[in-house]
């Protein structure tokens, strides 16, 4: 570990797919799954390596993944591979062997997050960093509106007491799209997510984290009428 990166984005990638069978190797709109993040990532010119720890490096490479200076694949070890593996064990074998000031990590599984939501994010967490209010970042889906226990009960709101949705405390889901944090912030939890962590929104059109086929769906849906329209 002699060279110390600025940037480097961690991108893990696995063979098996529990709910959508080789998902990350897949045809979406035009190209397999995994190239459209990838393409996001190297579109921004600070990430100065896209790092892919993988137990796929020939699927990977017969789906046309090219290595260069800025993309790094890593084959995974056993002991970290399986679909009940923490992801904090990944990426923690990432940082001991890939030295840099800040990591980013994404999913294959986010296709549809841009470069310029990317860049923002990065320009956010260096501000919270710079002012000492944050050590890490994480982005999420805002929400304001009513929710309920199973049960039936009233969680964040009187129903007796009716108020607009509008003016309901915004409540937060963790969309499983991006994390930035440092070694130091790693260390701290053993974990992406910080002591002190920011909350980055993402754009609606962008938060796609596919899980299923309906979420596959909806997320391919999206990314073809967005070529269209870009294209039209």
């Amino acid at each position: 570990m002699n060279n110390t990166f600025e940037f480097v984005a961690l991108l893990p990638i696995k063979a098996h797919s529990e709910r959508v069978s080789g998902k990350n190797f897949r045809d979406f709109a035009g190209k397999p799954l995994f190239q459209w993040i990838l393409d996001s990532l190297l579109s921004v010119d600070r990430i100065d390596q896209v790092v892919i720890n993988t137990d796929a490096r020939e699927m990977l490479l017969e789906h046309g993944l090219v290595e260069s200076s800025r993309v790094l694949l890593r084959d995974r070890k056993p002991e970290i591979c399986g679909d009940f593996v923490s992801m904090n064990r990944v990426l923690a074998d990432d940082i001991e062997n890939i030295r840099a000031r800040t990591y980013l990590m994404t999913h294959a599984t986010n296709p549809l997050l841009s470069a310029a939501t990317i860049n923002a994010a990065l320009d956010a967490y260096e501000q919270g960093v710079a002012a000492g209010t944050a050590d890490s970042l994480f982005t999420v889906n805002p929400f304001q509106a009513r929710f309920y226990r199973a049960d039936g009960s009233a969680i964040n709101h009187d129903p007796n007491n009716l108020i607009r949705t509008q003016d309901l405390e915004p409540w937060y889901e963790e969309n499983s799209n991006l994390y930035l944090f440092s070694q130091p912030s790693f260390a701290k939890t053993n974990a992406r997510i910080g002591a002190k962590p920011m909350l980055f929104e993402t754009p609606k059109l962008e938060s796609f984290d596919i899980d299923d086929s309906e979420g596959w769906d909806l997320a391919e849906t999206v990314a073809k009428g967005q070529w269209r329209s870009e294209n039209s």
